[in-house]
């Protein structure tokens, strides 16, 4: 595996997976050259997930031996003398009411601080992996694609147009869920596969009122069961760490499985018990999703969620997967407002004016690209609260998109798109605002400095017209003068600026001031404006 470093030293590095049913961890080397040499993979089983599906929350018995496992991988960690470590949980933590009381006992224990993430993260770096060991989107170019990757806990689906992504959501379909929900290991070996393919059929045909998966040409399968599929029934491609397996080979394969019970199956294949659990409700949600396809054949990728906070890690992405990923953000967002019927062409009018500010006001705010892609993330649902009313739309929009998923933005992340929403009018951040206070003090910052670019490019199309597209921005020291051309009257403008500047100058002390003018045509259009 390998990307592009900084250049200098070796950095030794470390990921941690805190799954439904085991702990995982990499340690790894990041080359002057671009490499990632894995150094060592850790795993050890222990079953979150048992307690949460069905408990809603961790017992201490599971508690105790997470963190026992994550004190031995301190002991590993510390004789590496690692630099960086990254640890993350998924369902069964961030579904369990006990999570806190857990990632506290974790940081005290083993002194490892977990990030718990979305199901839209998982996903992410599931697909960043996959694109980067596929050389970016060039070889998933020809028409849709369907990446599933079943879990303990969840189903993530990715769906793929032209190499881009279109949409991602994460299922009821993970493996242990339903193994615990059904009881199943209660049950004989064909029982509980009837009682399986009930449940899964219910929630694929939920999915196939979502998701047109039934139009897609390659079906990914991601997954430690679906590799161990691919191991045991499929060929091997000579590039991108790829296996294929045929429908009819795939269906013989499951039917083999459902026919034996865990015990047998750990005998026969001389697996982990615990893996040998988690296969027959995989494999069985697999072969479901991959009828519903109609496609011949699956796709089995090597990569792993670890292997995409890796290359996070290396800081460095290759410009077409950036690009890749940074669409994939955009059409997320607008699906999201698609789905509360958003004025599109003003909302995407005052995204767009909003990025060109925060260009002009780089040597001020002094913001990443990152800041600029949620700001313009931002501009884009700042509306959407107009769905639930027309009052107090704006905290409106701050509940909908707080409590939506946007593909590749990590909840931090979100919060921030969601605060600058609801503070592109009316009041401003105030010390009273307890979901504002909440975020540490660099995040306000960021929030504050977002939110008062916002409420200018929202005044600029105050009418919902588009009136103002040819402007030119001149920064001085204490003003910034935005000259339009085109427009006998500007009335309008110049009082919602007036009402909506007041953040803008509090933040970068600086009044905005809008003047007629004969300027050049600006281009508009939001893919430029993201390069």
């Amino acid at each position: 595996m390998t990307n592009s470093v900084d250049k200098g030293e070796p950095r030794i590095v470390a990921v941690i997976d805190i799954g439904s049913n085991s702990v995982r961890m990499v340690v790894a080397q990041l080359l002057p050259d671009g490499r990632i040499d894995v150094l060592e993979r850790m795993r050890r089983p222990v079953r979150l997930g048992q307690d949460t599906f069905l408990h809603q929350q961790l017992s201490q018995r599971t508690i105790n031996a997470s963190t026992a496992i994550l004190r031995d991988y301190r002991r590993v960690l510390d004789s590496y003398h690692v630099s960086q470590i990254r640890a993350v949980a998924t369902s069964a933590v961030r579904e369990a009411a006990n999570a806190d009381a857990f990632l506290d006992r974790v940081l005290m224990a083993a002194n490892i601080e977990v990030e718990v993430i979305e199901p839209t993260e998982e996903g992410r770096l599931t697909v960043h992996a996959l694109l980067h060991a596929m050389g970016g989107a060039a070889d998933l170019r020809g028409g849709e694609a369907l990446v599933v990757d079943i879990g303990g806990g969840s189903a993530l689906l990715t769906l793929l147009r032209q190499g881009e992504i279109a949409v991602s959501g994460s299922y009821a379909l993970g493996s242990i869920r339903l193994q615990e929900i059904l009881a199943t290991d209660q049950e004989s070996p064909d029982r509980a596969a009837d009682l399986l393919r009930h449940q899964i059929a219910g929630t694929v045909g939920a999915i196939r009122n979502s998701l047109p998966i039934g139009e897609v040409g390659q079906f990914i399968a991601v997954g430690g069961d679906a590799r161990f599929a691919a191991a045991q029934v499929g060929r091997r491609l000579p590039t991108a760490d790829l296996s294929t397996i045929g429908v009819q080979e795939f269906d013989k394969f499951v039917e083999k499985c459902v026919s034996h019970t865990a015990a047998e199956l750990a005998r026969i294949h001389a697996i982990p018990f615990a893996d040998a659990e988690t296969l027959v409700p995989a494999l069985l949600g697999y072969q479901a999703l991959l009828k519903a396809t109609k496609v011949e054949q699956m796709l089995v990728s090597d990569v792993s969620m670890r292997d995409g906070l890796l290359l996070d890690m290396t800081q460095s992405l290759k410009a077409e997967e950036a690009a890749t990923i940074r669409n994939s953000i955009i059409q997320s967002a607008k699906g999201i407002g698609e789905k509360y019927h958003y004025d599109a062409r003003h909302s995407q009018h005052v995204a767009d004016l909003a990025v060109r500010i925060f260009d002009v006001m780089h040597n001020e705010h002094r913001l990443s690209d990152h800041e600029r892609l949620l700001l313009y993330v931002a501009g884009l649902l700042h509306e959407v609260g107009m769905y639930v009313a027309s009052s107090s739309h704006h905290k409106h929009s701050y509940y909908l998109i707080a409590n939506s998923e946007v593909f590749g933005l990590r909840r931090a992340d979100l919060m921030v798109v969601a605060l600058a929403a609801r503070y592109h009018r009316r009041s401003p951040p105030k010390r009273t605002h307890p979901e504002y206070m909440v975020l540490p003090r660099e995040k306000r910052m960021i929030v504050s400095k977002l939110s008062a670019i916002l409420r200018v490019a929202d005044a600029l199309d105050r009418g919902h017209a588009q009136q103002i597209r040819d402007v030119r921005f001149e920064l001085l020291p204490n003003e910034l003068i935005i000259y339009v051309s085109g427009l006998p009257d500007l009335m309008l403008e110049r009082r919602a600026l007036a009402a909506k500047a007041d953040l803008f100058g509090d933040v970068y002390g600086q009044r905005v001031r809008l003047e007629e003018a004969d300027v050049a045509p600006v281009d508009l259009r939001p893919t430029e404006s993201l390069q």
